[in-house]
């Protein structure tokens, strides 16, 4: 018995050791050591962001320790979500990606990584993103090899190359390659994705015929803006199909040579036969007289085709030459036009197709041809070219930012990308880049030359210089002086460490001034007003002199209404209480978010910041209560100013903000009042000066207004 319980107790120790031996990794929830290796090495080529909370380049555990974005199976990674995260890096994604065979899902769009797409990916993803993350360069061949991948997205990088890797690719069943540079024509072994459902192709620089899309299952397809040539296939007209700014053939394809059998129209199975099993091969004497019989029905039909066209083309002809003078189709009626015209408001999207007024009939009857049943033809509008703005071209522009790389990137907006240029006479630019698939969709390269004459004729000392644009291969760029000191938003908010020199109480009211008149232009001066919409202290730009300059003015018209409320990218706590309920904006919405950067420049706090107390994180409410309280006023001073400000401009300049930011639209004052009064106020404050002396005024350190610590003595005169 003693022995049996011996063995028994041997039995149980063995088996402890061997599950101690065999299974760590599921009892502790450690990683497997290759897929934590890789992963460190992610870390450590990502520059060590601080985003990747639990992460760390030697040791820890991504599985046990949960790391950010990081999904687990037992001891083996399966997911790296790391979407948006703002992460950079220029040495690639490490070199140990190959390895993690247990990744289905890899996920990195979206962030500033740049370079070309690393060779190293995990080979068994069944979900490849890297969209949005500014690679250029080619598609790697290891993507060949993914053979169960099932999503693909490349969209919105600068990728230019792409070669024939796509024949393994049979489970592929969506695949976006939008927004790139790629040239020439599609790849023959697309013919091979016989799983693919939706294929995204708009804005590249494709050549070329479509035909090697037929046969594959697709629901969705875009094709739009590219150089694409020929016909549709008709296997494709019965899809979700967006194929415009390309150069189709018009008119009917060609008939199929004789004796190839009718493919029905929505045939998505090339494989499927069974209506042809048990026939003899070869054409019998019924299908002969039946291909004869189709021919001679094809040649009347061009006949009568011809016929109807040429009486159509001298019909227009007449047409036009008798309303030749005319800009647009005559509207039917008085009533008509004054409706139209009722309709419009300074809310009125300015860059919107207005309204599609078809020209009237021909008596020569409507011609046959496809695209102008699909596109009624309709007289452009004329519009006065750019002012004094130079067109660049593609090739010009990424040289001079690296072909857009993310050492070259400023910022990002709403609208896209801009980038810093630098150009072999010593000139930099800035390079706003349009992001088309968030922007409003801009139809042809007139209605982009529009864009650029309203925004040229924008003419004013205090809003940043239009000076080019770039519209090629369907892509559209703007291109605009450029401000060496960057924006208001970076002067106050970043550590002192990258800005040792804060603004001054004289620079901060220089700044306020300037951007009031800007707005004041906008919104006074243009005819009609232009609503800025997306007025925030990350859209001042200072120039080497700290003078203000407001961008992005006429760009907000891109962007419906709706999406820039929405938009946590706007910065939270600029938008007016209007705004936020009914998302309209108004040149009263503009005020208020004035009123908001007043307070950024009084206080040196952000609009919005979760890291306060609750009570304090959004500026108008915990700010708007204290503005007429002088105790209270000067706790609010933002302390980067050490108390040197002059109390009667402080309190002026907060009433100013206190009527600026009022919750009813119609109560804040209009710009030009509110222009009048920053006048005012600084012609008050050079009057004290000449009235105290020059001794008080070089102990402000060069600023125009009479300072003072809190407790001094020095009094500011009336």
């Amino acid at each position: 018995m003693w022995l049996s319980m011996r063995d028994d107790t041997a039995l149980a120790v063995s088996i402890f050791i061997a599950i101690l031996m065999c299974g760590p990794s599921s009892i502790n929830g450690e990683t497997d050591q290759t897929d934590a290796n890789a992963l460190r090495s992610l870390y450590s080529s990502l520059n060590s962001p601080g985003q990747l909370t639990k992460w760390t380049s030697t040791g820890g555990d991504p599985c046990g320790e949960s790391w950010k974005g990081i999904g687990c199976s037992g001891s083996r990674v399966t997911a790296i979500k790391l979407s948006g995260l703002g992460l950079s890096g220029s040495n690639g994604l490490g070199y140990q990606l190959a390895s993690m065979t247990g990744v289905q899902i890899f996920d990195i769009s979206n962030n500033y990584l740049g370079n070309q797409i690393p060779y190293q990916l995990p080979p068994n993803v069944e979900q490849l993103n890297l969209a949005g993350c500014g690679f250029n360069g080619g598609v790697p061949y290891s993507i060949s090899q993914m053979t169960s991948l099932k999503y693909l997205n490349l969209g919105r990088n600068q990728l230019n190359q792409l070669t024939d890797i796509f024949g393994q690719l049979s489970a592929l069943s969506t695949m976006d390659l939008s927004f790139n540079s790629f040239t020439g024509d599609l790849p023959g072994s697309f013919s091979s994705l016989t799983s693919l459902t939706n294929l995204y192709l708009q804005n590249n620089q494709f050549t070329g015929k479509i035909n090697v899309l037929a046969n594959l299952p697709l629901r969705n397809l875009n094709v739009e803006n590219n150089q694409f040539t020929g016909w549709v296939p008709e296997q494709l007209k019965g899809i979700n199909l967006q194929k415009g700014g390309n150069s189709w053939n018009s008119g009917a394809a060609p008939p199929p040579p004789p004796g190839t059998p009718p493919l029905p129209k929505n045939d998505r199975n090339r494989n499927n036969n069974s209506s042809f099993r048990g026939k003899k091969s070869g054409i019998g004497g019924g299908a002969v007289a039946g291909i004869v019989i189709s021919l001679l029905v094809v040649v009347a039909m061009i006949v009568i085709f011809v016929i109807i066209r040429r009486r159509a083309s001298k019909s227009s002809s007449a047409d036009i030459e008798k309303h030749e003078n005319e800009p647009f189709a005559p509207l039917s009626s008085h009533e008509e036009l004054k409706a139209i015209q009722g309709s419009s408001s300074i809310e009125t999207k300015r860059y919107e197709p207005s309204l599609s007024i078809k020209p009237p009939p021909s008596e020569g009857g409507q011609s046959f041809d496809e695209d102008v049943l699909e596109k009624p033809m309709i007289p452009k509008k004329a519009f006065a070219p750019p002012v004094n703005t130079t067109k660049f071209s593609i090739a010009d522009l990424q040289i001079a930012t690296g072909s857009f790389s993310t050492e070259y990137l400023i910022s990002e907006g709403s609208t896209g990308r801009v980038y810093r240029a630098h150009f072999d006479d010593g000139k930099v630019l800035a390079v706003e880049k349009i992001n088309t698939s968030s922007a409003l969709p801009i139809d042809s390269s007139e209605d982009f030359l529009e864009i650029v004459s309203d925004i040229s004729r924008l003419q004013h000392p205090n809003i940043t210089e239009l000076v080019g644009y770039c519209s090629e291969h369907g892509q559209h760029l703007l291109v605009y002086e450029f401000h060496k000191n960057g924006s208001l938003h970076d002067f106050l908010h970043l550590s002192d460490d990258d800005y040792t020199k804060p603004l001054t109480w004289n620079g901060r009211v220089k700044i306020a001034l300037g951007t009031a008149r800007a707005l004041e232009y906008l919104h006074e001066v243009c005819s009609p007003s232009v609503v800025h919409k997306n007025f925030k202290s990350a859209n001042i730009l200072l120039d080497k002199d700290l003078n203000p300059h407001l961008s992005a003015s006429g760009l907000a018209n891109l962007v419906p209404d709706a999406d820039l409320a929405l938009n946590d990218n706007d910065g939270s706590g600029y938008r007016a209480p209007e705004v936020e309920m009914s998302g309209q904006y108004t040149i009263k919405s503009d005020v208020y978010s004035f009123g908001v950067v007043m307070l950024e420049l009084l206080s040196g706090r952000k609009p919005y910041d979760s890291f306060r107390p609750r009570s304090e994180q959004s500026l108008v409410r915990w700010a708007a209560p204290q503005l007429h309280d002088i105790d209270s006023l000067s706790k609010m001073v933002d302390p980067a100013l050490k108390g040197l400000y002059p109390v009667k401009s402080l309190s002026r300049f907060a009433d100013v903000i206190a009527l600026c930011v009022q919750s009813e639209p119609e109560f804040r004052p209009p710009m030009s009042e509110v222009v009048q009064a920053l006048v005012l106020l600084v012609q008050r404050a050079n009057m004290s000066k000449r009235t105290i002396g020059s001794e008080h005024a070089s102990a402000s350190s060069g600023d125009s207004f009479n300072m003072r610590r809190p407790g001094s003595e020095v009094v500011e005169q009336p």
